[in-house]
């Protein structure tokens, strides 16, 4: 937890220190955007036992709302906080000591399992652009912090709970199969890179790749309890588009 701790309160102190000196030096901006964005999620579970996974593949999609309050020299400095639902979870990788699938003897077929959580998640980063700011292309990262709250979970699996294959797993590590999301908050840290156009007229368009590291954990995290880790990581490419609502009059709108 300490750690923990320490990551949000320096990211915290990092940011309200920028905002302090853009107050004071930076090119006032007034700009307002509202849209929409949708993308797809690549995630797994930090599982300490660890769990051998794949990637669990998932969707995400939400309404976006952007803060442009200034310029700092070349540097666009904005807010950008998103309400998404995201499909992210951990796809189970069973093999054998051969790394060869494991087959099910009542099946006879390969044995596979994944759980899909459902969240509703609120990122809220710092974004920063360099480049083009109303006509053309510019870079951005985006860095803040992620809350989520579960909505439910569901299983997808071939075999029984009581048939399973245990004899030939080169990882016997199987006690999340039967257990329940017990943690439903999440929380974690974020960032991204992407590639924004943007027109006075048509808006802005924006393509990005996102990694999000969790501080939280879905199961129990005590010495009495299984796991002692059980974190979500993930990577999220998406696209998105904001439309003006309000935004600053300048001279020079083409840069």
């Amino acid at each position: 937890m300490k750690l923990k701790n320490k990551i949000i309160c320096c990211l915290l102190l990092t940011g309200c220190g920028v905002l302090r000196v853009e107050a004071q030096i930076g090119e006032h901006r007034n700009d307002f955007s509202v849209g929409f964005n949708a993308g797809y999620v690549l995630s797994t579970v930090g599982f300490v036992p660890k769990v051998n996974q794949k990637q669990h593949s998932g969707i995400t999609g939400g309404l976006s709302l952007s803060y442009k309050s200034e310029k700092y020299f070349s540097t666009i400095c904005s807010i950008l906080t998103e309400v998404n639902y995201a499909q992210l979870g951990w796809k189970e990788d069973i093999l054998d000591n051969k790394d060869q699938p494991v087959i099910n003897a009542l099946t006879g077929q390969a044995e596979h399992y994944s759980r899909t959580i459902d969240y509703i998640q609120v990122p809220v980063f710092a974004h920063l652009a360099w480049g083009k700011e109303y006509k053309g292309a510019n870079f951005f990262v985006n860095l803040g912090p992620q809350f989520g709250y579960m909505l439910r979970e569901s299983t997808d699996m071939n075999f029984a709970f009581d048939q399973r294959n245990m004899q030939d797993r080169v990882n016997p590590v199987v006690a999340q199969d039967t257990m329940a999301v017990s943690k439903k908050f999440d929380y974690g840290i974020a960032v991204g890179l992407g590639l924004a156009y943007s027109h006075p007229k048509m808006g802005h368009f924006l393509l990005e790749a996102r990694y999000y590291y969790g501080l939280a954990n879905i199961y129990g995290s005590s010495k009495r309890d299984y796991f002692s880790k059980s974190n979500h990581g993930n990577i999220v490419i998406k696209a998105a588009y904001l439309f003006d609502i309000t935004r600053t009059k300048r001279k020079n709108n083409h840069q």
